[in-house]
């Protein structure tokens, strides 16, 4: 199956730590990804947290909801968070989040590596592209408004 990588660099107004814990905890991944509408079954195991992430897909008036499996580690703490998500289909991704100080913020670079049938291809890279855009602009004003004084 094809294997396609790609990334995404941007800046938030908070240091690493507080990037990293916001990315760790499952419940955030409401909002922070525009399919995401339920997250449940979420695991502790040692430094891994895993969870079943309901993703929701609307054509007009047809909803399809699909569950994704998702093991989240942090293999280097503020520094880097890995999340792998297994999907039907046979469509895996794994997301590399890579976290480095800049001034008072954080300059966050997530490397998206997918792999699909290449029916699914097309498809599954436009909406891994656009999730990765929207959640760089969402996890950007949560951490403005967490970093705002007052």
């Amino acid at each position: 199956m094809p294997t396609t990588e790609f990334s995404h660099t941007f800046a938030v107004a908070a240091p690493a730590g507080q990037v990293c814990a916001h990315l760790a905890e499952p419940a955030n991944y409401l909002g922070l990804s525009p399919l995401v509408v339920e997250v449940r079954d979420v695991r502790r195991t040692g430094a891994a947290v895993s969870y079943v992430a309901v993703e929701r897909f609307t054509l007009g008036p047809v909803h399809h909801d699909n569950l994704i499996a998702v093991t989240i580690t942090v293999p280097l703490p503020d520094r880097r968070l890995v999340s792998d998500v297994v999907s039907p289909a046979r469509v895996r991704l794994t997301a590399t989040v890579d976290l480095a100080p800049d001034g008072a913020g954080t300059r966050v670079t997530e490397t998206l590596r997918v792999t699909c049938p290449a029916l699914l291809r097309r498809f599954v890279l436009g909406q891994a592209r656009e999730v990765q855009r929207f959640r760089a602009a969402e996890l950007t004003r949560r951490m403005a408004a967490l970093s705002a004084p007052g």
